[in-house]
């Protein structure tokens, strides 16, 4: 799982770290670790979308974890469209110049960038 972070203006999206997904009680503490350390205000969570806009299963677990994820921060979780942010991030790590074939990590963390500065654009 990519995270990102903005800067304390909430205007620019960088990317932070990825947390392995896989044991949701430690990643859900480790999150909260993340939200304290960077005086996190709002958690914003890709939900991955079909190319139509519709729910598949997988938005289904992503739902649950957020609503799980509710229940452990006391800050708001916003769900944000995911769709084609890991492309966006492939495409522009390949116009750095970093290659991205063995980088999930480095993936991740380009898309909940990218995701995260969609989020802050809109607010603004």
């Amino acid at each position: 799982m990519g995270l990102a972070v903005s800067d304390p203006l909430g205007i620019i999206a960088k990317p932070l770290r990825t947390l392995d997904r896989q044991n949701i009680p430690d990643l859900f503490f480790e999150l909260q670790n993340i939200v304290k350390e960077q005086d996190i205000n709002n958690i914003v969570v890709g939900l991955p979308l079909t190319l139509k806009g519709k729910y598949s299963e997988q938005t289904n677990v992503v739902q649950k974890f957020i609503d799980q994820l509710k229940q452990v921060v006391n800050i708001p979780v916003v769900p944000i469209d995911e769709r084609l942010s890991s492309m966006a991030a492939k495409r522009s790590l390949k116009e750095l110049g970093i290659k991205t074939g063995h980088e999930k990590g480095r993936i991740d963390e380009t898309a909940a960038a990218i995701i995260l500065q969609e989020y802050l654009d809109s607010q603004s």
